[in-house]
């Protein structure tokens, strides 16, 4: 079985967020940038089931600028058996992206389909749900825990009232959640042998996909600064601060 692994890049979760002067983005110019942490987690999955007998090839395919090869090397490092990178300059919404998944789905023909459950840098929970749903098969979010048996994969996620337990057939989308596992370290070696493995580029317009950007971002600004606590004598006090503030 093939496993499919989307790999995003995004500025690391180490770095403070910096909102440009005219506010029409966030500053990336010498900001360190790292693979998304679930999609991290989503490919130490795959190479798992693989080291299980379960997968015989891993792919990671990521959509992103030009220089974003370093970034799939880095995938490549972990253990993937060759990458995919849809060299798009712009940044794209979950529906387009999940539109380019799917075309690269029809060509590679996984058995599954791994996703983080989210990117850090947007948090939208989109594009695996809406990948399931123009593939057509079924998904499985927010997996603690995974295993395949035969033509089938069981999976244990969380939801607000507990745990979740699904069996879904195969091929599937499955989102990883932070307690699935910790991915592996990348060792020199392995890094070395990266350098080597097939790294396939295509253009986004080669896709022959139909854009899904319907959003429109009017700005970026920051988070207001919290304002300083204030102390109260009393319960009676603390009430009628509150219902000043119209909180009660």
């Amino acid at each position: 079985m093939k496993i499919l692994v989307a790999y995003k890049r995004v500025v690391d979760y180490n770095v403070r967020i910096q909102v440009k002067p005219d506010g029409s983005g966030v500053v990336t110019d010498g900001v360190k940038l790292s693979p998304n942490p679930f999609d991290d987690i989503a490919l130490e999955e795959a190479l798992r089931l693989r080291e299980r007998g379960v997968a015989s090839e891993v792919v990671v395919a990521t959509i992103a600028p030009a220089d974003a090869q370093p970034h799939l090397r880095n995938g490549l490092a972990m253990g993937a058996n060759r990458a995919i990178h849809v060299v798009c300059d712009h940044a794209v919404q979950p529906l387009t992206a999940a539109r380019a998944f799917i075309a690269l789905v029809e060509r590679e023909q996984p058995g599954l389909v791994l996703l983080g459950k989210q990117a850090i840098d947007d948090d939208a929970n989109q594009t695996g749900q809406m990948l399931a749903t123009l593939w057509g098969r079924p998904q499985a979010t927010f997996a603690s825990k995974l295993s395949v048996e035969g033509d089938k994969a069981i999976v244990t996620r969380e939801v607000d009232a507990g745990l979740e337990t699904l069996e879904v057939d195969l091929p599937a989308v499955i989102t990883t959640d932070l307690r699935l596992n910790e991915p592996r370290f990348i060792k020199l070696p392995d890094i070395m042998k990266a350098k080597s493995k097939p790294l396939e580029t295509v253009p986004f317009a080669d896709l022959g996909i139909e854009s899904g950007d319907f959003l429109k971002t009017v700005r970026y600004a920051a988070p207001t600064g919290r304002s300083r606590g204030v102390m109260v004598k009393d319960a009676a006090e603390l009430v009628a601060k509150l219902k000043e503030k119209g909180l009660l």
